[in-house]
């Protein structure tokens, strides 16, 4: 096992380690505040289901302009400068929710978080794009999945343990977390960013804002992504709403619901990197429908559950059509993405969690105020199957083609991985 690690360690460059570890510092600020929102919405405020899931909608909203935002600033200034000031100005923010003394003030401090945060997010996707060769892409994707859900296993067991006491002292964590990592990525980083041929001129911001027209001609990595959010509508509703529902309909304790999150992250730790490995080689598409069908599976169960022990066996299943989904997903947006184009193609893909959680969120605390709270896990595992058969189409049936369409873009935009 040692040997294997050193073996992987000595497969990737130093610069995507010390990448690696920026991320892990910063995940585990978040993991141990982001499943606890809904409930400290809740409680602190003394609101129902459908406020918290307008809070979720605010953050998503704000994450969608930052992400369309920081996916042009990466193109246009660099992965490293936009990436630091996403995790500054996001970890004060977040400092602020749990500091807002007021519900108003709640939502204002909730838009900053989601806008900084998604700024951040493109520059460091393209950033493992451009480290790694693209053969490597999914496995680095999977690695980052890695050690990001090594915080996420411990992350919420701490974090319910101390919500059960304060939950400000939640937020304190997360802000000093993200400026750690703020230290490290200046410390140590470099710039990724490819240079540009002689012949070429840099894009002004604006037209590197334009250049947004070319990924939304391209058909079927938007298609591509609509189905991703379709999938993840359903799926998000483990990590906001599954909590209240659990506390609400089955008296299931923060801590509890802490250590289902910790499941879902130490299968992550353990096997995503194997069951990666063993998905490269397959048609990236269809091992997305393989995963959708999980999805769909264990969010379902969550509906018919009424143990304990059922939970943890839906967590299981619905985890295992995550390893198979999420880094295969990253890896073929990098083979959507012309090279100089990575940050708007990943700004783009961003979108996915931001509308998903927009729409889903609220939509399920309709749901659980005003009709029978399962319908939330039977509509998530139908969105699932739908998302399914968008993959399925996608590949193309039983014939996908070797590569995406390719809209016109500039020729030294042209630079991009293998097929799909």
């Amino acid at each position: 096992m040692v040997a294997g690690l050193g073996q992987l360690y000595r497969d990737y460059p130093q610069s995507f380690w010390t990448l690696v570890g920026a991320t892990f510092v910063d995940r585990v600020g978040g993991a141990v505040l982001f499943p606890f929102f809904a409930l400290y919405v809740t409680s602190k405020f003394g609101v129902g289901m459908t406020e918290a899931g307008l809070f979720f909608t605010v953050l998503a909203a704000s994450r969608l302009v930052g992400g369309v935002l920081g996916g042009a600033l990466t193109d246009r200034f660099g992965r490293l400068t936009i990436l630091v000031i996403g995790l500054a100005a996001s970890g004060l923010a977040s400092l602020g929710i749990g500091l807002a003394p007021s519900f108003a003030l709640l939502f204002l401090f909730d838009a900053f978080a989601g806008f900084f945060g998604a700024i951040g997010q493109p520059a460091q996707e393209a950033m493992v794009a451009d480290l790694l060769p693209a053969e490597k892409q999914a496995d680095g994707f999977a690695v980052l999945r890695v050690v990001g859900n090594l915080a996420i296993a411990v992350g919420p067991a701490i974090g319910g343990f101390i919500a059960a006491r304060s939950y400000l002292a939640l937020f304190v964590i997360d802000a000093v977390a993200s400026l750690i990592t703020v230290a490290l990525v200046i410390w140590l980083l470099r710039e990724t960013k490819p240079a540009l041929e002689e012949d070429d001129e840099e894009d002004s911001l604006s037209k590197t804002v334009r250049g947004y027209g070319h990924v939304l001609r391209d058909a079927r990595f938007m298609g591509f992504v609509l189905t991703m959010i379709l999938l993840t509508m359903g799926y998000s509703q483990i990590f906001n709403t599954l909590s209240v529902y659990l506390r609400d309909v089955h008296s299931v304790p923060e801590q509890q619901y802490g250590w289902l999150i910790s499941v879902n992250a130490a299968m992550v730790v353990l096997l995503q990197f194997s069951v990666t490995r063993r998905a490269t080689r397959s048609r990236p598409l269809r091992v997305m429908v393989i995963g959708a069908l999980l999805y769909a599976a264990g969010l379902a169960l969550f509906g018919l559950a009424a143990s304990y022990g059922l939970f943890v066996l839906a967590v299981v299943i619905a985890t295992l059509g995550e390893l198979l989904v999420q880094p295969t997903a990253h890896a073929l947006v990098a083979r959507f993405a012309p090279q100089m184009m990575r940050g708007r193609y990943m700004a783009i893909y961003g979108f996915t969690w931001p509308v998903a959680q927009g729409i889903g969120p609220l939509a399920a605390g309709i749901i659980m105020d005003n009709a029978d709270p399962r319908l939330v896990w039977y509509a998530g595992a139908a969105l699932a199957v739908a998302a399914a058969a968008g993959f399925w189409r996608l590949a193309g049936g039983d014939t996908a083609p070797a590569a995406p369409d390719v809209p016109a873009v500039p020729r030294r935009l042209q630079r991009r991985g293998p097929g799909i």
